[in-house]
């Protein structure tokens, strides 16, 4: 292997940063505006990122259509996270928000308008002012693509900057040396199969989220967690991986997602009888209450049988009320999904829906300036050289549950902190010499693909995960599900160690490459069964019908799972905030 290793080519960069979405391109330009050589590498060209398909805005506290503050934002993030959000964290993201979406304003985002010029704001679910007291318009929008227009704004700025891309790469492996320290990453050219070293002073993982371990899914087929595998496989361990986020109202029978924007527009969730079935859940919110529990109720709504259609499988989403100029100029994207996924005109007629997958609450663990952390024996040292932010990441501003528009608001506030701080990290030290065995084993893993003779097919496996992932770690849960999950799973990871690849061809083999994103699924499944069979109560996302209460006494705490023998650790939930009084655990009613 070291004699392979040592042919390898090699590239030098200030930072390497894998994926190319709105957090990885927010901190790449960062970096090269400081003059710093920063690589940024993308399954994907990069406003093909899943970024673009978030729709309905970005969380600030603008006070553009009404009263407003970021204390309120502040509580409303900490009440939604159902206590297991980091209090600081989430101050730091909340006050900082403001002046993020100015600045992407003033780098030309195209966001809506109110008659005076300033940015148009739609309310969003469990955003509130006065403290719960009633709901607020804070979900900055660029119609119902604003993922779209950050990302490709972003991209624009990025180009002017001399950000160098590396389109159609797939990052393999961490390097580590014997100080635990990250020197880069072990990376394939998709379009060669040539295997790439690509060293760097600081290392950031972007990768997104993994909502492909399940089968109903809003989340791309490129989202199959590989900054989590690839951590997971390097001894870095995977925090709060039981909460995943259904969102509610995914198209029934595609996943595609319809934004909460339709409900921020006025959108009502009706049953087969016609009821506005969340005025019995949330008598406040109504249908604006948090994700976790719109889920839950549309679950129960079916389960008790008052689903719609033949099968009474789903409910329906009606926007007939709003009217059709509202529709055409604030939701255009979802009138065209509707009628392309539903086949429906959702000026006339109800979408029906149900909750999918959508989001990880969970990931690696970070601080606010986007190191990551987790050394062994100090779960808040941080790790020299390695960074994460985004979706993959778990700086824990989402806790249980996360609030609508929190999302890209996460990807520009701490891809800035971070880019600031690999600024000043990189500007003052050098490179590491890089270990003997520093490619040997992502060079293990292609090297079993390609003597395969027979064995499993990629996908039969992927797809058996995504199956028992959605049918143990669903909505609702219960102790006999998860014990039966966690066995499955464990069967499955042998079943990824035997895997076929047929087809040895090196250019574009995109078998080899389902083959190489098996090895991250299967430690994100793991790590998300594991967590929730451990956790017995119920918090956020996190519903377990056996123990069907809060437990702040015994689980206000972060769940820290290592692939190695799949231990769990624990540490306490940071309640005090930076500047502001803490806000203290109570019932979440809306």
């Amino acid at each position: 292997m070291v004699a392979i290793q040592n042919s390898l080519p090699r590239r030098r960069f200030d930072v390497v940063i894998v994926g190319a979405g709105g957090s990885g391109m927010r901190a790449s330009l960062q970096l090269a505006q400081a003059g710093l050589s920063v690589a940024v590498l993308s399954k994907v060209f990069p406003t093909r990122s899943h970024t673009v398909a978030a729709q309905g805005g970005i969380g600030a506290s603008l006070g553009n259509m009404s009263e407003d503050n970021w204390h309120y934002h502040f509580y409303d993030t900490v009440k939604g996270s159902d206590w297991l959000g980091d209090q600081d964290a989430i101050e730091f993201m909340c006050r900082e928000a403001p002046n993020a979406v100015y600045e992407l304003e003033h780098f030309g985002m195209p966001f809506d308008r109110n008659p005076d010029g300033t940015i148009y704001q739609r309310p969003f679910g469990g955003h509130t002012v006065n403290y719960g007291e009633k709901p607020v318009q804070r979900a900055c929008a660029a119609a119902d693509r604003t993922g779209h227009a950050l990302l490709h704004t972003l991209y624009q700025q990025n180009v002017k900057s001399r950000t160098r891309f590396l389109v159609e790469w797939m990052a393999l492996d961490l390097i580590r040396d014997a100080d635990g320290d990250v020197l880069g990453v072990v990376a394939l050219e998709m379009e060669t199969s040539d295997v790439h070293i690509l060293e760097a002073k600081c290392t950031l993982f972007a990768t997104g989220g993994a909502g492909r371990i399940y089968a109903a899914s809003t989340n791309a087929f490129i989202n199959t967690g590989d900054g989590l595998g690839m951590a997971a496989r390097a001894g870095i361990p995977l925090q709060d991986m039981e909460f995943w986020q259904f969102h509610p109202t995914g198209v029934a029978g595609a996943g595609v997602l319809i934004t909460e924007g339709v409900r921020g527009e006025g959108g009502i969730l009706r049953n087969a009888n016609g009821e506005r079935f969340m005025e019995r859940y949330a008598p406040t919110l109504k249908d604006l209450a948090p994700r976790d529990f719109v889920s839950r109720a549309m679950d129960q709504e079916i389960k008790e049988g008052r689903g719609c259609g033949p099968d009474k499988a789903y409910v329906l989403l009606d926007l007939s009320h709003i009217g059709a100029e509202t529709i055409h100029k604030r939701l255009p994207s979802i009138r065209e999904i509707a009628l392309k996924f539903a086949n429906v005109d959702c000026v006339r007629e109800a979408i029906p829906v149900v909750p999918t997958i959508h989001y990880q609450m969970g990931g690696i663990p970070t601080n606010i300036h986007g190191q990551v952390i987790g050394k062994p024996g100090d779960c808040y040292a941080p790790v020299h050289g390695f960074y994460a932010v985004g979706e993959c990441a778990c700086v824990s501003v989402h806790g249980a549950n996360r609030l609508g528009t929190n999302s890209l608001l996460d990807l520009v506030v701490f891809g800035r902190a971070a880019g600031k701080h690999m600024v000043q990290t990189a500007k003052a030290q050098h490179h590491k010499p890089l270990p003997a065995n520093a490619a040997e084993r992502a060079l293990a893993r292609l090297a079993l693909l390609d003597a395969s003779t027979s064995g499993e097919y990629a996908q039969c496996v992927a797809d058996d995960i995504r199956t028992t992932m959605q049918a143990h770690a669903g909505v609702f849960r219960t102790a006999e599900l998860l014990a039966q999950g966690a066995a499955k799973i464990n069967a499955l990871a042998a079943r990824t160690r035997r895997i076929h690849l047929k087809d040895k061809s090196k250019v574009f083999n995109t078998a080899r490459i389902e083959a190489l994103e098996l090895d991250n699924l299967i430690e994100v499944a793991r790590a998300t069964m594991i967590s929730a069979a451990a956790r017995t109560e119920s918090r956020g996302a996190h519903a377990h019908r056996d123990y069907p209460k809060r437990d702040d006494q015994h689980w206000l705490r972060h769940t820290l799972w290592y692939s190695v023998n799949d231990r769990l650790e624990y540490k306490p939930v940071q309640l005090k905030p930076l500047t502001v009084e803490s806000i203290p655990p109570k019932a979440r009613t809306f």
